[in-house]
């Protein structure tokens, strides 16, 4: 009995440590998480091959299961991994994860940014856990050819300590066969607001995830099937595939720092659900072009709005051009639902495995 007691007296003294030294951790900042970059890896005796020895040697993070710690380049077994962000990255086997807990602050929303990308032929797909929900990344589909897709996932804070962890459900024939994992950040979220006049919200997308400064192609943002909380505060994906949020840094955007390209056709689409009242008539207008990025040819959105719809061409000649379509319609309840798809698929014009589309941009609703 005594023995006992004194199990779980020692148990107890170590979760309260455990508590106190995760409760102690700082208010997590935008930017890149601790160790984000895979940049700090674990010492000589922790490492076999690239296979990671012990549940936490890699600095920052907690590991379980076949992890590998990776350099960017050519492979054992004629493979090459691409690391734009870096030289290290890391590598999840089956069933493998990593873990991190962060101090965040309750009721607000924040989004991960991250470069994932698969290693393998099979059907690779990668989980993430954050905030109580989980969404499943269907990572099968590259849409850049260099290594470069990022992607965004969004969360509410309802507890202060928050575990975020990317886990690799898939069980293929070669249990080290995962996606890799590149770079991982994140961004509190700005609370939405109106502008004077508009009816739509962040309808300019300069609310959006984190984006990478020294390197970027865009962040892909899920449909809701895979992530309930948007990283595009005010707006809906949903549709089959992502949309991409882009940034004018990096590419050509028609005003502001960020636009939203629609890069998977008729199975992108993007929607807002805006107040109106019944009977009255609204004017939508919006921009559309192409992001200077490659992608040419003859480009068309479609826009929705109550039983109007609008169908705008762009001829791209990759210059980055734009044009503004206005759509006229009559409210026919208290709430209509906005609506934008590329008509079209596209790649790049001398990459044919690099998606692109048109950018959607400056999206507003006032009443006519």
């Amino acid at each position: 009995m005594s023995f006992l007691l004194l199990s779980l007296s020692s148990l107890f003294i170590l979760l309260c440590l455990t508590h106190n030294a995760v409760a102690a951790l700082p208010p997590v900042g935008d930017g890149m998480l601790p160790n984000g970059h895979f940049e700090l890896g674990p010492k000589p005796s922790n490492i076999k091959k690239t296979v990671i020895i012990g549940k936490y040697s890699l600095p920052k993070w907690e590991i379980k299961g076949i992890v590998e710690y990776i350099s960017g380049g050519p492979q054992p077994g004629g493979f090459y991994f691409a690391v734009p962000r870096g030289t290290h990255a890391t590598r999840l086997g089956n069933e493998a994860s990593i873990s991190q807990y962060i101090n965040v602050e309750v009721g607000s929303t924040y989004s991960l940014t991250f470069s994932a990308t698969r290693t393998c032929a099979q059907d690779e797909k990668l989980m993430v856990f954050a905030g109580g929900h989980s969404g499943q990344l269907p990572i099968q589909t590259l849409y850049s050819t260099d290594g470069g897709d990022t992607y965004a996932y969004a969360f509410k804070a309802t507890k202060n300590l928050k575990k975020i962890t990317f886990y690799n459900p898939g069980i293929q024939e070669d249990p080290t066969c995962g996606p890799l994992l590149d770079a991982i950040a994140i961004k509190k979220m700005a609370r939405l607001k109106y502008s004077a006049g508009n009816l739509v919200k962040n309808g300019n997308f300069e609310i959006g995830p984190y984006v990478f400064k020294n390197y970027s192609t865009g962040v892909l943002l899920l449909p809701k099937i895979h992530d309930i909380v948007s990283p595009l505060p005010g707006w809906i994906v949903e549709s089959l595939k992502p949309v991409k949020f882009v940034d004018s840094k990096h590419f050509s955007v028609p005003s502001g720092l960020s636009a939203i390209e629609l890069v998977g056709g008729r199975e992108t689409a993007i929607a807002q659900i805006i107040r109106t009242v019944p009977n009255k008539y609204y004017r939508l207008t919006f921009v559309i072009g192409d992001a200077k990025n490659g992608c040419h040819g003859s480009m068309m959105v479609e826009a929705f709005a109550a039983r109007e719809t609008l169908k705008l061409r762009h001829e791209s000649k990759g210059k980055g051009d734009f044009k503004t379509g206005i759509l006229k319609f009559k409210a026919i309840s208290t709430r209509t639902r906005l609506t934008f798809y590329s008509a079209f698929y596209h790649t790049k014009l001398h990459d044919y495995g690099h998606f692109c589309g048109p950018v959607l941009d400056d999206v507003k609703v006032w009443f006519y």
